[in-house]
């Protein structure tokens, strides 16, 4: 492997070298649980919210929202994106990863939002092999952001619209069922902070208990990925990792902690992580629905579970807590 693409390599390897003296002479189990055999998520044909069947149309809805409760996660098929549009963006996707190191970081690209690993991490633990893009819906338009990648550009802006026009038809679909109208959220969700992110995860040849992304919860109101067939998406349930098997026709579809907490709990934010892999790269593209960052998250219903906070005032506090502890807190933070 070439020592500037991964740019971490050396320095991974010396930190994973020796992990017990890392975390004080105990070793960090990369497991927290038990992995469970690869299972399917809860899977919801979304033909039955366009059905002239009341009913069909009901139990779809339902559905969703008991998927969103159960399990935090659920996939959708028939969910409106043409399959050629998804493979158009895969190629793109997979050009733009296959640059040199020193071109994705330093040309400005994508909004000059290439990141790659963790280089603040200074355990196992914190570490996530990954390199990804994270653009803001705003700048997806933009010419100067595209270099040579101008088909990329195309093939971004139809991509990026028919995820935000999906990602509003779900969260539609689950304030309607806590009572409310379902464009409640519509004024809130801006393009200036719903972005998309672009993720490879290059074959990882250290260490077996190197995460591809650490654990966590997505700090948006949902989340919509595309993944390809490779695996390693676990996430949490029933205090156990359960290792989400692929689907080429669907796509996954999280709740974020915005709308757990937006929902007083209804809805859960679960952890999940993405386990690295020693022989395959993986790649995948996640839409994160997000308020702007003076919008006011408060509870849609009384007793309030958690005080009301901005976004701003949400992402500046998962910040501030990654930089102390080196992991995310979330929620708790704002229990009342």
């Amino acid at each position: 492997m070439i020592d500037s693409n991964p740019p971490l390599l050396h320095g991974y390897k010396k930190l994973l070298r020796h992990p017990a003296e890392t975390l004080g002479g105990k070793c960090f189990d990369h497991e927290t649980g038990v992995v469970m055999e690869e299972c399917q998520l809860p899977l919801i044909d979304l033909n039955g919210l366009r059905s002239q069947n009341e009913k069909e149309r009901l139990t779809c809805s339902v559905a969703i929202s008991n998927a969103s409760s159960e399990w935090g996660f659920f996939q959708v098929l028939n969910h409106g994106i043409c399959p050629e549009l998804l493979r158009k963006m895969r190629r793109e996707q997979v050009k733009l990863f296959k640059m040199p190191f020193e071109m994705k970081a330093n040309s400005g690209l994508l909004n000059n939002s290439y990141r790659w690993g963790t280089p603040t991490a200074t355990c196992p633990h914190q570490f996530s092999w990954c390199e990804a893009f994270n653009i803001p819906l705003a700048k997806i338009s933009e010419a100067a952001c595209y270099g040579e990648f101008s088909f990329l550009r195309e093939v971004m802006n139809e991509f990026s619209e028919a995820m935000s026009k999906l990602a509003r038809l779900l969260a539609g679909v689950l304030v309607e069922n806590l009572g409310h109208p379902h464009d409640i959220l519509e004024d809130i969700c801006n393009e200036s902070t719903c972005f998309l992110r672009l993720n490879h995860y290059p074959a990882c040849p250290i260490s077996p208990e190197t995460f591809g992304l650490v654990p966590h919860t997505d700090s948006d109101f949902l989340t919509i990925l595309h993944q390809d067939q490779v695996g390693g998406l676990q996430l949490m349930k029933d205090s156990k990792w359960v290792a989400v098997k692929p689907n080429q026709d669907a796509l996954i579809v999280n709740i974020g902690d915005l709308f757990q907490a937006w929902s007083n709990d209804v809805y859960q934010s679960v952890e999940h992580k993405v386990v690295a892999n020693g022989k395959m790269g993986r790649y995948s593209i996640a839409y994160f629905l997000c308020p702007s960052y003076d919008s006011l998250i408060g509870s849609s219903r009384e007793p309030s579970v958690y005080r009301k906070f901005t976004f701003g005032e949400y992402r500046n506090e998962v910040q501030e807590d990654v930089k102390r502890s080196g992991r995310k807190i979330g929620l708790s933070r704002f229990i009342l």
